[in-house]
C-alpha cells in the first residue's frame, strides 16, 4: 500500500526565506558598511625597518669635545704615529673624518665645530702647536733614526704660527727638540728649526714658502761641561768662551735665494679650535694632529 504524505507536507520550500529588512526609523538614513582601508605596502615597510633599527641610530652624534677625546685616546699609545700599524692608522683617519656607511651618525672631528663654510682664524691659530700623531714621513723617518741610532733621541715636535695680527698669512717655525746621550742635556739638548712664510689661500688651505734651517740653542751635558771647565778649579777664560759660544751657537742653511726657488707645500688646515689643530699635506704628505702648547722661550 503506497504511502501519501499529507498536502501540508507535499510542497516544502528548498531554500530559506529572508528577513525582511528592518525598517528605519522616521529622520534616520541607514549608511552601507565600508570596508576597512587598506594601508599601502611601502607604509608597512617603513614601520617595519622603523621598529627594527638598532637603537643607536636613532642618537644624536657625539659631541665635538666626545670625538676630540676619542681622537686623542686612539693616537695616545701610537708613538706620535711611529708605532702605529695599519688597523691603528685605519681607526684614527676614522676619528678624523666621517666615517663608514653602517654607522652613518658617526662623525670625525672634521665634521664638527668649524666646518667647511667658516673662513680660517689667524688669531685662533697663532701660538704653538705640539705633535701628537703623524703619518708624514719626513717626520716618521726622524722617529726611525733614533730608533737605528741608540744615542740619538727626538723630543718634542712643535709648530709655532705666528699671524696674530694678519689676515693673509704670516711665518710657521717647525721645532724639534733632539740630543745625543751624553754630549748634549736629555730630549732637549739641541732645536732644529725649519722656518717658513705662508699665505692663505682659500678658507681652509694655506701655501708655506720654506726659508732656512737652522740648528740652535745648543745645551752640552753637565758631563761634557766638566771636561771644558771641571768644578774643583777655576774656570779659565778660554773655558767661559767655549761654554758661552755653545750656548749662544746657530748654524743655519737658507733654503731660498735669488737664483733658487725655494721649496713650497700646500697645507689643508681642516680643523681648529682652542686646542685642537688638524692638518693634513696636499700631495700625499700626510696628517697631523696638535694640541695646543705652552709658548717657546
Amino acid at each position: 500500500m503506497a504511502l501519501v504524505a499529507p498536502s501540508s507536507l507535499r510542497r516544502l520550500p528548498t531554500t530559506a526565506r529572508q528577513a525582511p529588512a528592518p525598517s528605519a526609523a522616521p529622520g534616520l538614513r541607514l549608511r552601507p558598511l565600508r570596508e576597512p582601508r587598506r594601508r599601502p605596502r611601502h607604509h608597512l615597510v617603513a614601520a617595519a625597518a622603523a621598529a627594527t633599527a638598532p637603537l643607536a641610530a636613532s642618537s644624536p652624534p657625539a659631541s665635538t669635545e666626545q670625538r676630540k677625546h676619542e681622537l686623542l685616546r686612539a693616537v695616545q699609545e701610537t708613538r706620535r704615529g711611529f708605532a702605529a700599524g695599519l688597523d691603528q692608522r685605519a681607526a684614527i683617519e676614522e676619528a678624523i673624518v666621517r666615517t663608514s656607511p653602517t654607522h652613518p651618525l658617526r662623525v670625525g672631528v672634521e665634521e664638527l665645530g668649524a666646518g667647511e663654510g667658516a673662513p680660517l682664524d689667524l688669531a685662533a691659530l697663532d701660538g704653538t702647536w705640539r705633535l701628537c700623531y703623524t703619518s708624514a714621513s719626513d717626520v716618521l723617518g726622524l722617529f726611525e733614526a733614533a730608533e737605528r741610532l741608540p744615542l740619538l733621541q727626538v723630543g718634542q715636535i712643535y709648530q709655532k704660527f705666528e699671524c696674530r695680527e694678519r689676515s693673509d698669512g704670516g711665518t710657521v717655525r717647525n721645532v724639534v727638540r733632539w740630543s745625543i746621550e751624553n754630549l748634549l742635556e736629555e730630549q732637549e739638548g739641541a732645536t732644529l728649526m725649519v722656518s717658513a712664510k705662508f699665505v692663505v689661500l682659500s678658507k681652509r688651505n694655506i701655501f708655506l714658502q720654506f726659508e732656512e734651517v737652522a740648528i740652535e740653542n745648543i745645551k752640552i751635558s753637565e758631563q761634557v761641561q766638566s771636561l771644558i771647565a771641571p768644578a774643583i778649579l777655576p774656570r779659565s777664560f778660554l773655558s767661559l768662551q767655549i761654554l758661552q759660544f755653545l750656548k749662544t751657537f746657530r748654524a743655519q742653511v737658507p733654503v731660498s735665494g735669488p737664483e733658487r726657488r725655494s721649496p713650497g707645500g700646500l697645507y689643508y688646515l681642516s680643523y681648529l679650535d682652542r686646542d685642537m689643530l688638524l692638518g693634513r699635506s696636499v700631495g700625499g704628505g700626510g696628517i697631523f694632529v696638535f694640541t695646543r702648547a705652552q709658548p717657546l722661550i
